[in-house]
């Protein structure tokens, strides 16, 4: 019988996306939130909502009893933990069950055997699974594994057994950085994952990430829905993906997909789940060097590429498969049409190595264009608390060169301020010419990560457009009235305007000088959206009324705790030396000295938690 009432142990775009077609499916649906998403989209979209807490998600979204108990208390009959948090908790599923509800996921013995990844290697070597080179033991001496990683050979790749999204993992160049790489590994994995085991993989030169979407049900049945790249990565984050792997062939894709297959069968797998493979891509994708990496037991982010060249709608399939009903398609059913591609929307300053940025959108337009997967709206408030991701962008198209225009003229589109994005980082990636010939590997990225990243000055276009729109903002909202009066002159139609410590009046109607933008004006700003990137200029020349911290300071680059300090008052440092590393939004953030000096005024101690521009030492130049 079909679950009538779902409650979504989640939150954001995940929730939203859930939410949608429990709701097509005539499903009732129940959010939980915690203080900080009072009034977050997906509280807004759902039935019901039921508060379970406090900001942080280890006092609120992942406390499972409490999820348990929002379940009961609104009648829901099953929870589907969406993608993240407890997702992959074998322990959590295990209590849903026995609470009497329904698991909308794989059994809490699947989660479990493919939740540590030497485990995961071990049982996929027995399935006939390839597998990568490396060291799963459970000898997780300092000794035992830099004697192993010198044995594999540099470089090597430290990975947390129980990691996931790109946490707790390493890549280690030389046996000289192999300590304090595991050091920080382990940090990363004990905060997010509660076991700071690892294990070393060799690294691969020319590694592609390739991953198998599977889905099985109660009665044995499994089947795979083909495969996604994912390899254009940021410190192990995927940015862009995409569906089917450009440069497939047919022969090594039955190979790869027959082997996710029996991967699958070797847990009993129900629900939805992704094999997860690394490609040797030096000569091409072969099946002979496509290796096992791991598996995520539960629906990925980038699933709706899947929908998309499929059109199969796999959340539904979930409902339907949690309820007792076989899975909708067999095999021979399942066809590749077109191509898809996913770009992950952060709010995150690229300008400024990638921090997070937050705050509340007070301008917010993706357009009307493909397939927009958001749990946030205009007014909305991005929280320090959880992920920055802001939306997926998707498209489908008939060839690969029509979803990569597609989704580059979506990503130059976006309008949001004041948070920043890297919407101008995914058009650029998008329109580099080694992604459009589908020359990919997981070092793309940092390869060339400086073209990649565009400008934030304004050029003289920029400002040229924020003087027209001041110019006819003015003149819509003030007809009869002259504009720009000088005296003893004749009147001129322009702005004065400040940016950056930089006033300058231009002359608006000049449409030849400016730039492709959209914009807004507002009693304050001109803000002049082009390319991905948001430019904001203020309508006169302003102190900002607060003195800057001098160049040596070491500010606070957003809200966090710290967890190391490796300077002492007084203490003589290099340029690029770690001063201290702050976490925040699930990542470690490493602060450098931005040149040689002396360490003064430290406030910052290991445990402390810090605001945003907080000054937490300063660094005074060597003076010679």
């Amino acid at each position: 019988m079909m679950i009538s009432k779902l409650l979504i142990a989640n939150r954001g775009e995940i929730a939203c996306r859930i939410i949608r077609t429990a709701r097509d499916m005539g499903i009732a649906t129940v959010a939980v939130y915690s203080d900080a998403d009072a009034r977050a989209l997906h509280v807004r979209s759902a039935d019901e909502a039921v508060h379970i807490g406090p900001s942080p998600a280890a006092e609120s979204y992942l406390v499972g009893e409490k999820i348990i108990a929002a379940a009961k208390q609104t009648g829901a009959q099953a929870i589907h933990p969406g993608y993240g948090f407890l997702s992959e908790n074998a322990g959590f599923a295990q209590a849903v069950i026995d609470a009497g509800l329904i698991w909308v996921g794989p059994k809490p013995s699947s989660i479990e055997a493919m939740g540590l990844k030497d485990a995961a290697k071990r049982l996929m070597r027995a399935a006939g699974v390839p597998v990568t080179p490396g060291y799963e033991g459970e000898d997780q001496s300092v000794k035992r594994l830099k004697s192993e990683a010198d044995a594999i050979g540099y470089p090597v790749l430290i990975k947390a057994v129980a990691g996931g999204g790109g946490k707790g993992m390493r890549k280690v160049d030389s046996a000289e950085d192999f300590l304090s790489s595991l050091e920080s590994c382990r940090r990363e994995a004990k905060a997010s994952f509660g076991n700071d085991d690892v294990i070393l993989e060799k690294w691969i030169t020319s590694p592609r990430h390739i991953e198998v979407q599977v889905f099985g049900d109660s009665r044995g049945n499994v089947v795979h829905l083909f495969e996604r790249d994912c390899s254009l990565q940021r410190r192990h984050q995927k940015v862009i993906e995409e569906a089917p792997a450009p440069g497939m062939d047919e022969a090594t894709r039955q190979d790869i997909c027959a082997a996710a297959v029996r991967a699958a069968k070797a847990v009993d797998y129900e629900s939805a789940g992704t094999i997860e493979f690394i490609a040797d891509a030096s000569e091409g994708l072969r099946a002979d060097r496509i290796f096992f990496m791991e598996m995520n037991t539960r629906l990925q982010v980038e699933h709706p590429v899947t929908e998309e060249i499929t059109g199969v709608d796999l959340v539904e399939w979930q409902l339907r498969v949690a309820s007792g009903e076989p899975i909708p398609l067999k095999q021979e059913e399942l066809s590749i049409n077109g191509h898809a591609i996913e770009a992950r929307l952060y709010a995150e300053d690229p300008n400024g190595g990638f921090l997070p940025s937050t705050g509340r959108l007070d301008h917010f337009d993706l357009g009307t264009e493909g397939r927009i997967e958001t749990g946030v709206e205009e007014g909305d408030i991005i929280s320090p608390f959880y992920d920055p991701m802001v939306a997926k962008l998707v498209v489908w198209g008939e060839s690969r060169s029509e979803a990569i225009d597609q989704l580059a003229d979506i990503a130059e589109s976006v309008e949001i301020w004041p948070v920043k994005t890297n919407a101008a980082f995914i058009a650029n990636c998008l329109r580099e010419a080694d992604f459009e010939g589908a020359n990919l590997d997981t070092g793309f990225i940092a390869a060339k990560i400086e073209t990649l990243v565009s400008s934030d000055e304004a050029g003289d276009a920029i400002w040229q457009s924020a003087a027209d729109f001041v110019a006819l903002a003015d003149t819509e909202q003030n007809e009869d009235l002259p504009i720009g009066l000088r005296l003893n002159a004749p009147s001129v139609l322009g702005a004065t305007l400040h940016h950056r410590g930089e006033t300058r009046f231009i002359s608006a109607a000049r449409a030849t000088t400016a730039a492709d933008a959209t914009g807004f004006v507002d009693p304050k700003h001109a803000v002049v959206f082009a390319g991905g990137q948001s430019f904001v200029f203020e309508r006169q020349s302003r102190g900002s009324g607060a003195a800057a911290a001098g160049g040596g300071a070491i500010l606070a680059p957003m809200p966090g705790k710290v967890i190391a300090v490796d300077v002492a008052d007084g203490d003589t440092v290099t340029a690029g030396q770690r001063l201290m590393v702050l976490e925040a939004m699930k990542m470690e953030h490493a602060l450098t000295a931005p040149f040689g000096g002396t360490v003064t005024d430290l406030n910052a101690s290991e445990g402390g938690q810090v605001q945003v521009e907080a000054v937490l030492c300063v660094v005074e130049p060597n003076l010679k």
